[in-house]
């Protein structure tokens, strides 16, 4: 065997689920949460929005921010999930969304691993159940041929159920969710049952409000969620939080070198983002067009991990904008000829001032 077949790490995961990597603060909150919690939630509603926003609790305990903006929009985001209506998170790509679905579902169930990825391929399966035909064709159709959805296990369990990029799912499976939604029951007709949600039971979707357009969501169903839209970063000094904290945390789960990160440099990669977003300089004194992309902060955050690595691994250690360049020109130019130009337009802008 040689060296290269030893795998050190052969138990740790890339990405583990928030209910895993934030577990201390899970077990810390439940043990000192007081407070009333709705059927099957392991946490209080007050809990859950400490959990999401940060705080220190009374033993000292710091639980560290998982979504920076607006904290009434969290607090009416767990309060819709104490009811009986699902939730809908809206919003422009890198708005947070699925980090904000994935912590909400880690601390109201410990499970944030019921997913249901939307995609134009996503079969009605996905949202309702499959069978094991091996079985089906033996013993016909039965409980022990079904194959369960996440959503029909949720159901079952009384938890929260994930459902990413909803508007991307074909219309036909968006609606299989209008029963679980207003009845709370999913049919089987093939066996004359059906599956009645337990308490607890709750939906969370997301869907870009950028590519509404792709599978539009009928009236009856949007009627179905209260909807919650997350805003792209208010302010400067708020992305360049968002940026620094969610970069340090993924060089540390890429195990990349110690590589001095200038805090000019990560400010400097947003202010780029925050103008081509906007079509304007930060001062409002020079236009120019937009590229075909979103510019998002998750791209942002995206160019930074790039740029560590290449000045951890091909670089002298120091993270340098040449380091960063090359990324930020790959995101912005998607279309080689409208964002293009848009790039050499915004490069002559800054040559200018």
């Amino acid at each position: 065997m040689s060296a290269f077949d030893i795998d050190p790490g052969a138990d740790v995961v890339l990405r583990p689920h928030a209910e895993v990597e934030f577990a201390h603060e899970l077990k810390a909150l439940i043990a000192q949460d007081d407070r009333p919690k709705p059927p099957r939630w392991r946490l209080s509603p007050w809990a859950v929005v400490t959990y999401v926003m940060g705080g220190t609790l009374p033993d000292g305990t710091v639980i560290m921010p998982k979504y920076i903006g607006p904290r009434r929009l969290i607090e009416v985001s767990v309060a819709t999930l104490a009811t009986d209506r699902a939730l809908l998170l809206l919003g422009l790509p890198g708005t947070a969304k699925t980090w904000v679905s994935e912590h909400l579902a880690a601390a109201i169930g410990g499970d944030s691993a019921m997913l249901v990825q939307g995609t134009a391929g996503t079969p009605e399966e996905a949202v309702r159940y499959g069978w094991n035909y091996a079985r089906l064709l033996a013993e016909g159709p039965s409980m022990g041929a079904l194959v369960a959805s996440p959503v029909y296990r949720a159901m079952e369990q009384g938890s929260i159920v994930r459902v990413e990029e909803l508007t991307r799912m074909p219309s036909e499976v968006q609606d299989a969710l209008i029963t679980v939604l207003s009845e709370k029951v999913l049919p089987i007709p093939e066996l004359g049952d059906e599956m009645q949600a337990r308490p607890g039971f709750n939906l969370i979707a997301t869907a870009n409000s950028r590519d509404r357009g792709v599978n539009e969501l009928s009236s009856a169903l949007r009627r179905r969620f209260n909807t919650v839209v997350l805003p792209s970063p208010s302010s400067i000094d708020e992305e360049v939080r968002i940026v620094t904290q969610r970069v340090a945390a993924m060089a540390g789960a890429l195990s990349l070198p110690d590589v001095a990160v200038p805090a000019d440099e990560i400010r400097r990669v947003v202010a780029v983002f925050r103008e081509l977003r906007s079509g304007q300089s930060e001062d409002g004194r020079i236009k120019f067009k937009t590229p075909s992309g979103t510019m998002s902060t998750a791209e942002a955050i995206s160019v930074m991990v790039q740029g560590l690595a290449m000045a951890a691994h091909l670089g002298d250690g120091s993270l340098h904008f040449d380091d960063l360049l090359d990324g930020i020109e790959s995101t912005v130019v998607k279309d080689p000829v409208h964002d293009a130009v848009v790039w050499r337009e915004y490069l002559d802008s800054l040559a200018i001032r």
